[in-house]
């Protein structure tokens, strides 16, 4: 990996939204932002070294894959910020001497990770898919659990609201495990992270239903 090239990525990254008005007025909102890049970074870097990819270039399209919260976002703000984030990395990349042609595959990648769709050619290469695989991987890991249960007032429902809570993310879990990837190490990281959701949210909704009355057929 070329150390100085990521160096200069992550300056990018963080001059950037350093300077971005709602950021700025927001640090918690920053941090978070940062912190997430940083995630879906190795991540990157995970699939990229098992798949063979560059690693350079995947750890610089997942940095750059959400720098366009640097601006205010508008009505469409969050669906457009995949092809918004592309278009702010394409000049910063080719300042690091990356080919055309990997920068495309790289912009792409990013322009496409939230809605799969861009606003110039491109092909969903394994790497392109890889830059969205590797965000949608970080959704599901232990601080998003912390995270999603506090923002959802689940210490502030009702006993019946949290059984059905519990209830509904297994159902959503089940059918999104096989979500299909764009390689087979992503695949395997996403199965992974699913089965250690589906098993936290049996074992928190078993001791739910085991909290008000006795439970049978349990020896």
């Amino acid at each position: 990996m070329d150390r100085l090239s990521v160096k200069k990525t992550e300056d990018f990254l963080k001059n950037k939204l350093d300077g971005g008005a709602y950021l700025s007025a927001h640090p918690d909102a920053k941090e978070y932002r940062i912190e997430h890049s940083y995630r879906v970074a190795n991540i990157g870097r995970r699939i990229a070294l098992s798949e063979g990819f560059d690693e350079t270039e995947m750890v610089a399209a997942c940095l750059l894959h959400d720098v366009s919260y640097c601006e205010e976002f508008g009505e469409n703000g969050w669906r457009e910020h995949g092809r918004r984030s592309a278009h702010i990395a394409r000049p910063f990349l080719r300042e690091l001497g990356l080919a055309e042609k990997r920068i495309n595959d790289i912009c792409y990648g990013i322009a496409i990770h939230v809605d799969d769709e861009a606003d110039f050619d491109g092909e969903r290469t394994p790497f392109a898919l890889s830059v969205g695989d590797a965000d949608n991987i970080d959704r599901f890991d232990a601080y998003r659990i912390f995270e999603t249960l506090s923002k959802d007032g689940f210490l502030n429902m009702s006993f019946g609201d949290r059984l059905d809570y519990t209830e509904k993310r297994l159902a959503r879990l089940r059918e999104i495990t096989d979500l299909p990837m764009g390689t087979n190490t992503a695949e395997r990281l996403w199965k992974e992270r699913i089965s250690f959701y589906i098993e936290y949210f049996e074992k928190l909704h078993a001791q739910l239903e085991s909290s008000k009355a006795i439970v049978c057929g349990e020896e």
